[in-house]
């Protein structure tokens, strides 16, 4: 099964290769590489489009995450019966949104990218973060996952901090 990995957006250049490679390690992470995962990049303009449709916020905001499997509960993966169930969802990756808070923070794009997917993967594989006690639990999976990166690449990512309540 694969990656769909779309760029839709020319604001920010971006080294598609290496966004593929972290997205294969991260579905090897979490035994996922059986599932298809669409993947699409999106200017300020297209994620605010998308926030403001699904979610009633016209504001750009990091990741939206649209899962196959709605009803997953976190930690739990899915049975598919069928090939076409054998899909995890989409992630839409607000491009520019993330580079000007790279740029604000000092931060490398590729790996805040890199970061705010596998956020987005947990959205798919269930995780919520409308409470604390599940903003604890996805944030304890994030860094599960985000460590075993490390491990692999030598790299040195962390979970964005955010709170529960200021809603990514």
């Amino acid at each position: 099964m694969g990656v769909v990995l779309r760029n839709l957006q020319k604001v920010v250049p971006l080294r598609r290769a290496r966004l593929r490679k972290d997205v294969d390690t991260l579905r090897h992470i979490l035994g996922i590489q059986k599932f298809d995962l669409g993947i699409i990049c999106v200017d300020n303009h297209r994620i605010q489009q998308i926030n403001n449709i699904y979610r009633k916020k016209n504001v750009p905001t990091d990741v939206l995450s649209f899962p196959f499997y709605e009803d997953l509960r976190p930690g739990k993966m899915p049975c598919p019966i069928h090939r076409d169930e054998q899909n995890l969802g989409d992630i839409f990756l607000g491009v520019e949104f993330v580079m000007k808070q790279c740029q604000e923070e000092s931060l490398d794009l590729h790996g805040v990218l890199t970061v705010v997917t596998a956020h987005g993967i947990c959205h798919l594989l269930g995780y919520r973060h409308e409470t604390e006690e599940e903003w604890t639990e996805m944030l304890q999976r994030e860094s599960y996952i985000l460590s075993e990166y490390n491990r692999l690449t030598g790299r040195h990512l962390e979970p964005l901090m955010k709170r529960c309540s200021q809603d990514r």
